[in-house]
């Protein structure tokens, strides 16, 4: 991949790091797996973007993603999104051009119920790099000192 082609010169002590001073360019068919922007791809300190397909009659594991805010664009497809209220499953089902919000350290699950066509979301998170946390149930998020937030993602590495 070349993530910052076009970037002009890069100053010299840059070694193969992206510069920090110039607007990165990935172009269609040129994602890292999912990974379009990250540390590694073109250099972001603090956003990872990518974008994710999920398969027909599919279904993630039980997560959360850390520290991080996950904002969700859906490009194709109709996505369910499932989470834990506390007294029950809630289950929110979107579509092409919704936009969805996952706060920290907030379990859930994507699911794609369609036979037939697979989903399509870019996904941006306020890391660097993806983090995806499994765990074995959903469970309702209790509202915490953001203290807490951060000594939690500290934690977790």
């Amino acid at each position: 991949m070349t993530a910052y082609r076009d970037a002009g010169p890069t100053p010299s002590g840059g070694g193969n790091r992206p510069p920090g001073n110039r607007v990165h360019h990935v172009r269609a068919g040129e994602l890292d797996g999912h990974t379009a922007i990250s540390g590694s791809t073109v250099g972001s300190k603090k956003l990872w973007m990518g974008l994710v397909e999920n398969p027909p009659l599919s279904a993630t594991d039980n997560h959360h993603h850390g520290a991080s805010e996950a904002g969700i664009y859906v490009v194709s497809g109709h996505p369910v999104f499932v989470f834990h209220d506390g007294e029950q499953e809630v289950r929110i089902s979107a579509g092409p051009g919704d936009f969805l919000l996952v706060p920290p350290f907030v379990p859930h699950r994507e699911e794609n119920p369609d036979p037939d066509e697979p989903v399509v979301v870019v996904i941006a998170r306020t890391t660097q790099e993806p983090v995806k946390v499994p765990l074995p149930e959903l469970y309702q998020l209790k509202e915490t000192d953001p203290h807490q937030d951060e000594e939690a993602a500290r934690a977790l590495g």
